[in-house]
């Protein structure tokens, strides 16, 4: 068992070291902002949606007061 868990992490830290191609600086950057934009876009559209359902609901809860 103790074999096989060695076995083991001994595996996956050649594969970390030597297989995995890992992104480089521009690589990196380039993904963050991709990533910073689309969170933004996502929050101003989940922002835009809860102000028209606001707007809605109000308006169809006040034809019944």
């Amino acid at each position: 068992m103790v074999q096989r868990l060695k076995n083991y992490v001994s595996e996956a830290y050649n594969e970390l070291m030597f297989k995995v191609s890992w992104p480089t600086w521009s690589e990196l950057q380039g993904s963050v902002t991709v990533v910073c934009v689309a969170s933004i876009i996502v929050a101003v559209m989940v922002y835009a949606m809860d102000l028209v359902s606001n707007f809605a609901l109000t308006n169809f809860y006040t034809l019944f007061k």
